[in-house]
């Protein structure tokens, strides 16, 4: 028979962290802090909306584009944070969480042979998602000396006539990096010179804890024309499931990818979307509280790793942590699993974010303050026998 699998479906690797987890879920009292999934419920007020708009019989297709009255709350929420305005008629696009905008976005713009710019370590579908686009991914090590934050420099070493997308994936999975004012402003720059688009996933942009506000590069001048802005409920408003998700950007590029949506999906799931405007009207008070809660657990890795002396740069944004395990001559991979036989606790290689991820595992905060104090415990022990094996 001919062979029925495509040749780039089959060229793809698997994702990282579901092949580690394949192994996760076949053992016992195991203490996972590896999904990045909020552990609060959905705010109760948004699973009541949801709940509402099934008893009312709201179970049919809205437009493709998503309803007229979330599209507007999201450009209200985008003008709120932002300060940066968009048409929610021709602007706006609501999608199967926020991983589908990616999708959208690299094939209603990639011609086959463009170059897309991928910061790694980060999120594991860009790559992929950019190889089914037809386009060729160019990834920018990112560095620790530079808080995993990305440099103008670095975007102009890695640009060649063929790089059309720079993809910022910032605040970051998995490292928590976050970008600052002038980085953003220096970055823009060499987009500018070189007229590079960007798509940037922003989908933990509430989730910042430096004090200020999120920065996103629409708001530098002479970005806004030429950015996809990536955004989402899943995270902020403890949402996962509820698949829904959103970009902003130029009207020509939304109703390209419109259409491909249109083809692909139809549309985003209809009560979620009417749950999802209560969330961006009546719930800021809500993400306040889990964001104070993330913010506690952060403190207290951080306070953790330092005693153990384990290197763990400061995250400001997101629920995770990227301690580097460099010290002990071990793969990030043969970390994980031997921390996962010893102690039962479920970290992520750093691997599976790509390979200047190696070295470094991911830990997920997004757990109850009992569950981490109990992981740390079990982590110390781990990492004291391995120092006491290497004397």
């Amino acid at each position: 028979m001919r062979d029925p699998i495509g040749k780039k479906a089959a060229e793809l690797k698997p994702s990282g962290i579901r092949k580690f987890f394949d192994i996760v879920a076949e053992m016992d009292d195991v203490i996972s802090l590896g999904v990045g999934e909020p552990d609060f419920d959905t705010p109760w007020a948004i699973r009541d909306e949801g709940i509402y708009s099934l008893e009312q019989g709201r179970t049919f297709y809205t437009s493709n584009s998503g309803l007229k009255e979330l599209r507007k709350e999201i450009t209200n929420y985008v003008h709120r944070s932002l300060g940066v305005d968009y048409d929610p008629l021709k602007e706006t696009l609501i999608t199967v969480g926020g991983s589908e905008a990616i999708d959208l976005a690299f094939r209603a713009m990639i011609n086959p042979g463009d170059e897309v710019l991928v910061p790694e370590p980060s999120y594991v579908s860009y790559k992929p998602c950019a190889i089914l686009a037809d386009a060729v991914p160019v990834v920018i090590d990112l560095k620790e000396e530079d808080q995993f934050r990305l440099t103008a420099e670095e975007v102009e070493a890695a640009i060649t006539p063929k790089t059309k997308i720079l993809v910022l994936p910032f605040p970051n999975n998995p490292t928590g990096a976050v970008m600052r004012k002038e980085d953003l402003e220096a970055v823009a720059k060499v987009c500018i010179e070189h007229d590079i688009y960007v798509v940037s996933d922003e989908i933990y942009s509430e989730l910042t804890y430096t004090g200020e506000k999120h920065r996103s590069i629409v708001q530098v001048p002479g970005m806004q024309e030429r950015t996809i802005l990536i955004n989402g409920f899943s995270k902020a408003f403890a949402m996962t499931g509820w698949r829904l998700g959103y970009c902003c950007g130029p009207a020509a590029i939304i109703k390209q990818m419109t259409k491909v949506h249109q083809f692909a999906i139809m549309c985003a799931p209809t009560n979620s979307q009417y749950a999802a405007v209560v969330a961006l009207r009546d719930c800021a008070g809500e993400v306040d509280k889990m964001r104070e809660a993330y913010n506690q657990r952060r403190r207290f890795l951080l306070h953790e790793f330092k005693e153990m002396g384990l290197p763990c740069f400061e995250p400001f944004g997101a629920f995770y942590m990227f301690p580097s395990i460099k010290e002990f001559g071990m793969s990030s991979d043969e970390f994980a699993t031997e921390l996962l036989k010893d102690q039962r606790v479920a970290v992520v290689p750093g691997s599976a974010f790509g390979e200047s991820g190696e070295g470094y595992v991911r830990i997920s905060y997004a757990y109850s303050l009992e569950s981490l104090k109990l992981a740390m415990g079990r982590i110390s022990e781990f990492i004291s026998k391995l120092r006491a094996g290497k004397q």
